[in-house]
C-alpha cells in the first residue's frame, strides 16, 4: 500500500526509488513525491551503496568465470 504523497518517503521507499532509478522505471507519483518531500542525501547515499554492490557483483562474476576458464 502506497503512502500518501504528502508525506516524506521512508527509507524503504527511498530504496525502491533508487532501484527503480537503476532500471529507469518509476511511477510519476513516486517521482513527484521523491522530488518534493525526499531528502537528497538519502538518495545519494543509497545510490552509492547500490553502485558499490553492483560493482562487487560484477567483479565476483568475472573472477568466477576466469577461475572456471583456468585463467
Amino acid at each position: 500500500m502506497d503512502k500518501d504523497n504528502n508525506q516524506a518517503p521512508s527509507l524503504w521507499d527511498v530504496a525502491k526509488s533508487v532501484m527503480a532509478g537503476f532500471l529507469g522505471v518509476q511511477k510519476s507519483s513516486h517521482y513527484e513525491r521523491d522530488f518534493t518531500h525526499g531528502k537528497p542525501w538519502q538518495y545519494i547515499t543509497l545510490g552509492i551503496v547500490g553502485v558499490v554492490i553492483f560493482i562487487a557483483i560484477i567483479i565476483g562474476i568475472v573472477n568466477l568465470v576466469l577461475s572456471m576458464a583456468g585463467v
